[in-house]
């Protein structure tokens, strides 16, 4: 793997990170190919092989719906999310493909509470090279603990 294309690939997981964090939700999906896949689940389904998922969504498609519902359909306690994104471990690199890790933090302040840890895991994905440059083409948001709040509204 080669220099620019390692820069380019920790500014993907940079402004992922930003864009999810900023509540501008409609930039959200524009970091995924029109066949992606985006899926939460628990760590415990993921080492053992059980498909179960908190969330998944199968396209781009899916991912401007779910954006549709957060800003149209979804009533809730307002709540911002600050996430911390590790640097990626190139697990794999092709010359339009690369295989990658990274880890998380993702922290919820409510408007008249102090921040607490929201959900702590790793992020396992494929990113692929396009026109527009890198994307996601699948991205699996594995988090570790069990227990998760009743309802995971916006993207991790």
């Amino acid at each position: 793997m080669n220099f620019q294309d390692y820069f380019d690939l920790t500014q993907l997981y940079a402004r992922y990170a930003q864009a999810v964090s900023s509540g501008e939700w409609e930039l959200w999906p524009e970091f995924f190919t029109d066949d992606c896949s985006y899926r939460l689940q628990p760590r415990e389904n993921y080492d053992r092989g059980f498909p179960l998922a908190t969330l998944s969504f199968e396209s781009k498609g899916m991912l401007k719906d779910r954006v549709y519902g957060i800003r149209e359909t979804l009533f809730h306690d307002p709540y911002y999310q600050r996430h911390v994104v590790g640097t990626p471990l190139v697990l794999k690199a092709e010359a339009d493909r690369f295989e990658c890790e990274a880890n998380y933090a993702v922290f919820r302040t409510k408007l008249s509470e102090l921040s607490s840890v929201f959900s702590v895991g790793r992020y396992i994905d494929v990113v692929v090279r396009t026109e527009e440059g890198l994307k996601f083409a699948s991205r699996q948001v594995i988090y570790d603990s069990e227990m998760i709040p009743n309802s995971v509204i916006y993207p991790l």
